[in-house]
């Protein structure tokens, strides 16, 4: 015969073992689910530049503050008989480091001939304008075009 008190030990030593047990699964399953992760934010896609057509080219050269006084000075000298003007020279654009370019130029245009002044290639895309430097075969930026025609102009007014 066994007394209550030795069976008593063994089970009183499983209950203890088991309830840390069955809480430790219960608080298992009830852990917090993890936050979801924050939608992404939007990256910020930059806008398509606009597409510059052949007649917003030909203003915006036309605009220029250079050209502007160019027709001026070809009117008052030819007292009306001569113009000033921005003519297509190729209708296919040229590429110049993987950007395209409208082919223009600002020419003096008389009765019996058209003399060009310049030559004009505006991107088709945003505001670059180059200008072409047919001595050297290369294109310049408009800012360094007109810092070559200001030391032209200053060594002629001495």
């Amino acid at each position: 015969m066994t007394t209550r008190g030795t069976r008593t030990a063994p089970t009183t030593f499983l209950r203890l073992l088991i309830v840390p047990a069955v809480l430790a699964v219960a608080l298992a399953g009830c852990k917090q689910e993890p936050k979801p992760a924050p939608p992404p934010k939007p990256v910020a896609q930059q806008k398509a530049e606009p597409m510059v057509t052949r007649e917003q080219a030909m203003a915006t050269l036309m605009a220029l503050p250079e050209v502007k006084t160019w027709s001026a000075e070809i009117e008052k000298r030819s007292k009306g008989k001569a113009h000033g003007a921005i003519i297509e020279d190729d209708q296919q654009p040229r590429t110049i480091n993987g950007r395209q370019y409208w082919q223009l130029s600002f020419v003096e245009n008389r009765a019996d001939k058209v003399q060009r002044r310049e030559s004009f290639l505006v991107a088709q895309t945003g505001d670059q304008i180059l200008v072409e430097d047919f001595e050297n075969d290369s294109v310049m930026s408009l800012d360094d075009w007109r810092r070559g025609i200001h030391r032209i102009q200053l060594k002629s007014a001495d």
